[in-house]
């Protein structure tokens, strides 16, 4: 596995055991439909979140979570309204960001909650 994509996993579980740690239920993880994906969906207070996760092996002059451009929330957007479809979904959504800095067992967590608009029709 190239070490991208296992800072990439490690980060991804960081941010699974960080939500877990503050009751959050976690409904899937990696969930795809076609070429869409969300990293994590879980429950909280009554509230699907829909959650990008974003890793960094080092702090670098960009943040994590700067790297959600336009053309990612687009995605993300569609990625969530195929989610709410295929489950039905009634209650109301969130899209939050966990910014994942450094390997285990010195990473830093940063959870931006309700921090992206994508369009939710």
């Amino acid at each position: 596995m190239a070490q991208h994509n296992e800072v990439g996993r490690l980060g991804e579980a960081a941010a699974i055991d960080y939500l877990e740690a503050n009751d959050y239920r976690i409904l899937h993880r990696n969930w795809r439909i076609g070429h869409l994906e969300l990293d994590i969906v879980a429950t909280k207070d009554r509230q699907l979140v829909f959650v990008e996760v974003k890793t960094r092996s080092k702090v670098v002059d960009i943040q994590p979570y700067e790297a959600i451009d336009w053309r990612k929330a687009r995605k993300l957007s569609a990625a969530a309204n195929a989610y709410i479809r295929t489950y039905h979904i009634t209650m109301p959504a969130r899209f939050d960001v966990i910014a994942v800095v450094g390997v285990p067992p010195n990473q830093q967590i940063q959870h931006l909650v309700d921090c992206l608009q994508p369009d939710m029709n």
